[in-house]
């Protein structure tokens, strides 16, 4: 049994190439009991690299978090096959508005502790009592409510490019910081407001709508399907469009666009852009974000430092790679001393 990625990501992009389908970039999350994430892992990998899946998946006792993309000849059989699982019948899937035949290089299902990393202990707490769910429409009822605190669930490299009007946006490098911070700074207001939150998909408020209920927050609403779905509404629906800038999205698109207003700079001159990138030293792939004029100038690196690096001989580049200074910067998204623009 095949149960592992035999191409390199270089590989697979000539052969995506090459095949010429369309393919469907989409995502989905579902919290439900499994007894034995190891096993239904193997049985999602046998039958998607099958309907020629690629993405990022992660499984857990809690359930499922996935970002894909798959032939579109073949979304019915795929979404057959999740109306045989129990608990994924009839599942929304989140379908990206802009499509890209190379959004997802690989086929990756991991098990996890978590589905979504948020630090908490869900003994302490009923996952299930979540927050009220509401469409584009009623959001956009909700935010123009002066009674209403909205607050982006997001990390700050997400939020940079693109977020709601007068949002909340907290400078946080992960979904678990944001949780407490959040929670201490409107105390305060949990018996009189409306607290109204939203993500890429869903799954983060999903899980912190009913944190925030525990911990004594009255009125509790989340984005359904979340900016993602939004998109999605306000387009088929003709509703105004309360979003600015890019949707952040996981996956090699690294965003797309919702409106088009630029709110975010180039982090390395100051120029006006939402576009992310990985530095292409490999013993550093920062995240950043940078204009067509700094990729040219700077060969797509974050500093002379990296430039001079990819210059090097192959062997010596790889020395650079080796030890745990370097996992810093990828970790830390966007945040670097090179980075003069950096808001």
């Amino acid at each position: 049994m095949q149960l592992y990625n035999k191409l390199s990501a270089q590989q697979r992009a000539i052969i995506l190439d090459e095949a010429g389908h369309e393919r469907l970039t989409l995502s989905f999350y579902k919290y439900a009991h499994i007894g034995n994430p190891k096993l239904f892992r193997d049985h999602l990998f046998l039958l998607w690299d099958n309907f020629e899946v690629l993405g990022r998946i992660y499984v857990a006792h809690e359930g499922i978090n996935a970002q894909l993309s798959l032939p579109a000849v073949n979304f019915e059989k795929f979404k057959s096959h999740l109306d045989s699982i129990s608990f994924l019948e009839d599942i929304r899937l989140n379908i990206a508005i802009e499509q890209n035949l190379k959004s997802f290089l690989k086929l990756t299902i991991k098990v996890r502790d978590k589905i979504v990393a948020d630090g908490l202990d869900d003994n302490k707490f009923d996952v299930t009592k979540k927050g009220n769910h509401v469409d584009a429409k009623k959001f956009n009822q909700l935010i123009d409510d002066k009674n209403t605190i909205c607050i982006d669930m997001r990390n700050h490299y997400e939020s940079e490019i693109g977020h709601f009007q007068n949002a909340i946006t907290p400078d946080v490098d992960t979904f678990r910081e944001s949780l407490p911070i959040i929670e201490e700074s409107l105390s305060e207001y949990k018996e009189d407001k409306n607290l109204l939150m939203y993500c890429t998909g869903g799954i983060r408020c999903e899980k912190a709508s009913a944190y925030f209920k525990y911990k004594g927050f009255k009125h509790v609403y989340q984005l359904e399907g979340g900016i993602i779905e939004y998109a999605r509404q306000i387009k088929n629906e003709e509703l105004q469009n309360k979003f600015i800038g890019k949707n952040f999205v996981f996956d090699q698109r690294r965003g797309e666009r919702i409106s088009e207003k630029i709110i975010s700079k180039c982090h390395q001159c100051g120029a006006p852009c939402d576009f992310h990138t990985n530095c292409v030293n490999e013993a550093c792939h920062l995240l950043f974000i940078q204009c067509e004029s700094c990729k040219e100038k700077m060969s797509q690196c974050c500093s002379d430092a990296c430039k001079e690096i990819t210059n090097l001989p192959l062997e010596k580049q790889k020395a650079y790679r080796k030890g745990i200074h370097n996992s810093n910067k990828i970790f830390k998204k966007g945040r670097s001393k090179v980075l003069k623009f950096k808001q």
